[in-house]
């Protein structure tokens, strides 16, 4: 990396601060209320002081020792701004507001020599949509972590455990049941025997929108799972089109109790434990 830039850096860096922070206000525009002018001041005079010392190295590989604190404060930047609402190209654009501030200096100090000038900008060009790019990658990576843990959260929340009867569980079940919510399922039900010392568990499917080999073979995971426990499994939501379904598919529910509603699950469940309740 020529040393020149560096040094362009360096000797004028309060005016590069101060135009580059007239730029970023004009970017931002309608998105001001998102960040402080003091918060964002910081935010330039962190980028230029780090920028100063990766251009302190000998290459423009942004993986070197030198970009280290300049990938850094990039990193916690594109992740805040991702929390921040802040869109992929907004937060790179806080990388790429800087080209028009250095280019115009770069212009003035080296107006006599064109060929010095070219140089440098085509270099700092390159240096700053790498950056731009890192930005974005990092802001990515952020907002697929937030997703997965969103997705994670709202799994958990649907697939509640409820004491129906002292000792009786309901697991009931609302739309797809794939490898990874089967997983979920078994862990809360599991938790949910031991804690509540339960010995009868009743899986309502009554939401679940279609069964198929995969969907029953999950069900019958989380029943031989829960019989591991000590718990007794019984399968209600079992409507005509479903049966029929299971039939087709050849799957066998094995020793599976099985009933068409919550209902009857329930009766047969207080029934098994030698319970009654008038009226039902």
């Amino acid at each position: 990396m020529p040393s020149r830039l560096k040094d362009v850096v360096e000797e004028k860096e309060g005016t590069l601060l101060s135009e580059w922070m007239k730029v970023q206000l004009q970017t931002l525009g309608a998105y001001k209320d998102r960040i402080s002018e003091s918060e964002l001041r910081t935010n330039l005079h962190d980028f230029v002081l780090a920028l100063k010392q990766g251009l302190g190295g000998s290459t423009q590989n942004l993986e070197a020792a030198s970009w280290t604190s300049l990938r850094d404060m990039l990193s916690n930047l594109s992740r805040q701004r991702a929390t921040q609402g802040f869109s992929p190209a907004e937060t790179a654009m806080f990388v790429f507001s800087f080209k028009p501030v250095i280019f115009n200096e770069l212009r003035k100090i080296y107006e006599k020599d064109p060929a010095v000038a070219a140089e440098e900008i085509l270099s700092a060009t390159e240096l700053l949509d790498k950056l731009g790019l890192f930005t974005m990658e990092v802001y990515q990576k952020t907002r697929e972590a937030v997703i997965l843990r969103q997705q994670q959260e709202m799994l958990e929340l649907s697939t509640p455990v409820v004491e129906l009867w002292s000792g009786i569980l309901a697991l009931p079940l609302i739309g797809t049941l794939d490898s990874a919510r089967t997983q979920i399922v078994m862990q809360n039900l599991l938790e949910a025997i031991v804690a509540k010392g339960a010995d009868l568990a009743i899986i309502d499917i009554t939401g679940v929108p279609t069964v198929d080999t995969l969907v029953a073979q999950h069900l019958l995971k989380t029943v031989a799972a829960a019989r591991l426990m000590g718990a007794e499994c019984i399968i209600s939501g079992i409507r005509p089109q479903i049966a029929q379904t299971i039939i087709h598919l050849g799957v066998d529910l094995g020793s599976v109790v099985t009933k068409a509603n919550l209902a009857d699950a329930l009766r047969l469940a207080l029934r098994k434990k030698n319970l009654a309740v008038a009226g039902i």
